[in-house]
């Protein structure tokens, strides 16, 4: 008998860690139990154009978040691939972006192949900058906006 607590499955690299993260992360947290798929070292490097933070530092930065302002209840696992635990184990939501959708799409495909029961998908907006476009942790990064979408002057 599963408890009446729902599970709740997220991923991303989640570095420089900005609003879009923090209203996924709400929206996550509002379903119920969440556990996040944090991309290792390797699998951000290859997804991304540009040096990401380590995950010892990303999954430190994401917990002291969580602990602080939505959940002790959470729990954080490092993925090598885009279905992490998604196609073993059971889960009731998968939270995802505009961006994620697709994978949400192909992880339901093949677990229905595997004769499991589908993931019912969350799919949230992007937080837009104040220029109107998605919050970027590039960007961030780069110094051209603040992690509040804020847009830096000379930029």
């Amino acid at each position: 008998m599963r408890s009446s607590t729902k599970k709740v499955i997220v991923g991303g690299t989640f570095d420089a860690l900005h609003g879009g993260h923090r209203f996924f992360l709400r929206k996550a947290f509002s379903l119920g139990r969440v556990t996040i798929g944090l991309t290792s070292d390797r699998m951000a490097q290859k997804a991304k154009k540009r040096k990401v933070s380590s995950f010892k530092n990303r999954k430190r930065t994401l917990g002291k978040f969580l602990k602080r302002s939505l959940s002790k209840k959470f729990k954080i696992i490092k993925i090598e691939d885009k279905f992490g635990p998604t196609l073993k184990e059971y889960f009731d939501y998968i939270v995802v972006s505009p961006a994620t959708y697709k994978t949400a799409l192909l992880i339901n495909k093949k677990r229905k192949k595997a004769g499991k029961k589908p993931i019912k998908i969350v799919k949230i907006k992007f937080v837009l900058a104040e220029n109107g476009k998605p919050i970027s942790a590039s960007k961030i990064i780069k110094g051209r906006m603040d992690k509040k979408g804020k847009l830096r002057k000379n930029n």
